[in-house]
């Protein structure tokens, strides 16, 4: 029989060290005939980036050597930071941010110089020899950073001649098969890449320059994604056009709907190289969309339209990548750690490359996600996940309701989802409930959804974090007086906002949130730079409201205790957001804790990081609440305590 103990003094077999112990990160999937490659980022290594191969034979290597590691800063955030062709490897190494070239058994060389130029989302032009791709150049400190699309030889030599330029971003530039035409999307401040972007097509001339380019379609308030050729030559396309990110064609000069859903294809472009479509062969695709609560991989017959839904153990797919025989893609499920995945499109069989973690625990200690809706202001409905405590050895008292863990996902144009979550089964198998708050602004629920946030960043994800909470105590699911909320970057952002002007939570945690909007302004880089002109409106026209939406502006309403984790080399949400917050609660005498770690940026990639952070938010919202771990925790400073 279960003992029956308070909520939070749970003993649970998912510790930070299981989560942390051979956890991995899976990244980017290329093809190159039968061999497959994916990149994977290693806590246990420094939180380095390795290019992994598994060739036909079945074996599964590292390709890249310990000293490199495989990331672009290409927008800060990266993606699509290598290719593959014919065996060779092509990739950006983060500690230079040169262009590298390795060849099968050999070391890689540079081909771009020790300048501060960065490169990422490149395609192989084999016709010219050379790597078309975006570069960004910071050479000139005295101005902002500048965006361009490149061919850089592949043998080097050059740090690329420029295609195209003039605006603010580029990316996704892809190569007809006949090389004769070269499709891409561009953009400019204030918008950001779900806002709004352009599709051009320009022919590439004899010399490898670009005729004029023509606009096929996007604007400014029309967000285009991931264009593809087919192997026949046409192109497609992701606009959210229909208020749905859906799937589209140029036929005869004309754009086609290619399979009209009221759901959506594609994720927003935080990265580079994000992919939810590709081709088997001239006459089938394979795309994933949304369906029922989870992601469903699909065939379409390219001349009928018709669309067949293949049946995978999965309830999502991220970075498809498909050949004539292979699908290959990160699969998800809410009970078992995502993993690379092969599917052989012919026959059927999924086999299984690398899992994230091979950790395996217990269905005995696992809280089953549950999808809800709640109503919010303005007489609106907003989503979120509900986790509710779980833990077979254990159950509360009768009349103990259990503490809550209000998450607001970064971004904030992201969206959280079902995929297994050990840090959150961390909670819940301790005798916390969850609940992941998809808020208005996120992704997922169409581009009317996506826009609640406009002009309302602080007001309407607040709003329905707190509204969340309050649902889950209406039903008795929470403890009003064991409130909490934790997020990282924009999550942070929510999070201070919801502590300094609501009275609802009773402790939180900051991971390299923003605290004041008009430094974020000045110090983030600039991919960034502009997406507050939306979130809240144009800087400096607008400062009174956005010191009015700033925690920093709001301390004095602030009266609960906060924990802050931050990297000392994040230049996206730079340290000192967090320490001039943590200043001023110092004085009040609220407690408060700061744990800054060396060597981090946004984001913490280090093993003994991750697993510090953790544990540390459960030892301080422990003290806060005055409930007894069962685990041995590495004691955090907490001030005013």
């Amino acid at each position: 029989m279960p003992t029956t103990a308070p909520y939070g003094t749970w003993k649970s077999p998912i510790t930070s060290d299981l989560i942390v112990q051979g956890s991995i990160a899976l990244g980017q999937i290329a093809l190159d005939g039968d061999d497959i490659y994916w990149n994977e980022m290693r806590p246990t290594e420094g939180g380095c980036y390795r290019l992994v191969r598994r060739g036909s034979d079945g074996g599964t290597s590292d390709v890249t050597p310990p000293e490199c590691n495989v990331r672009t800063r290409v927008h800060e955030y990266g993606g699509a930071e290598y290719l593959v062709h014919d065996g060779t490897v092509y990739f950006s190494n983060f500690d230079d941010q040169r262009l590298y070239r390795q060849n099968a058994n050999s070391a890689p060389e540079p081909l771009t110089s020790a300048v501060d130029r960065r490169y990422a989302d490149g395609v192989f032009d084999a016709a010219r020899n050379r790597i078309v791709c975006v570069r960004e150049d910071h050479t000139d400190t005295t101005r902002e950073a500048v965006n361009t699309i490149v061919a850089v030889d592949v043998n080097g030599g050059c740090d690329g001649v420029v295609l195209a330029s003039g605006c603010d971003f580029y990316s996704s530039p892809r190569l007809s098969p006949d090389g004769k035409q070269l499709a891409w999307l561009q953009w400019n401040h204030p918008n950001m890449p779900w806002d709004g972007t352009e599709l051009r097509v320009a022919q590439v001339k004899e010399d490898g320059s670009l005729a004029e380019a023509t606009l096929i379609a996007g604007g400014l308030d029309e967000s285009v994604l991931q264009p593809e050729w087919s192997p026949s030559g046409v192109l497609y396309f992701v606009s959210d056009r229909s208020n749905w990110w859906n799937l589209y064609r140029i036929v005869n000069g004309e754009i086609e709907a290619v399979c009209p859903r009221a759901t959506e294809f594609a994720r927003p472009a935080w990265v580079f190289g994000m992919a939810s479509y590709g081709f088997e062969s001239a006459q089938s695709l394979l795309c994933v969309f949304s369906e029922g609560g989870r992601q469903r991989l699909t065939r379409i017959d390219t001349a009928s339209l018709d669309v067949t839904l293949l049946d995978l153990p999965f309830t999502s797919i991220k970075g498809l990548c498909v050949s004539e025989k292979l699908a290959v893609f990160i699969g998800g499920t809410s009970t078992a750690p995502s993993a690379v995945a092969s599917l052989n499109t012919s026959t059927g069989h999924i086999e299984v490359l690398r899992h994230a973690s091979e950790t395996a625990v217990d269905a005995g200690y696992l809280s089953n996600p549950q999808a809800i809706e709640f109503p919010t202001e303005k007489g609106l409905t907003a989503h979120a996940i509900y986790y509710p405590p779980a833990n077979a050895d254990f159950t509360a008292p009768s009349d103990e309701r259990s503490p809550l863990l209000v998450k607001s996902h970064g971004g904030p144009t992201s969206a959280t989802s079902t995929d297994f979550n050990l840090t959150i089964q961390y909670w819940t198998s301790r005798g916390f409930a969850v609940v992941d708050v998809n808020y208005g602004g996120s992704t997922g629920y169409g581009r009317e959804y996506r826009q609640r946030l406009n002009g309302w960043w602080g007001v309407v994800d607040v709003d329905d974090c707190i509204n969340a909470a309050k649902y889950l105590v209406d039903q008795g699911l929470a403890d009003e007086n064991r409130l909490t909320i934790d997020g990282g970057s924009a999550g942070g952002y929510t999070t201070l906002c919801a502590l300094a002007f609501r009275d609802v939570f009773k402790a939180g945690a900051s991971y390299y949130g923003i605290s004041d909007l008009s430094i974020f302004v000045g110090d983030t880089h600039k991919f960034e730079s502009r997406y507050l002109d939306s979130l809240v409106g144009p800087y400096p026209e607008k400062k009174d409201l956005y010191d009015e939406r700033s925690a920093i502006h709001s301390v004095d309403q602030l009266a609960c205790p906060v924990i802050f984790f931050q990297g000392d080399e994040d230049k996206i949400v730079p340290p000192n957001q967090a320490e001039i917050l943590v200043d001023v609660l110092r004085k009040k005498g609220i407690p408060v804790a700061y744990v800054l770690f060396e060597g981090e940026q946004h984001g913490f990639r280090k093993a003994e990081n991750i697993k510090c952070a953790l544990d540390g938010e459960f030892y301080f919202f422990a003290k806060v609440f005055g409930f007894q771990p069962a685990d041995e925790l590495e004691p955090v400073t907490i001030e005013n305590l």
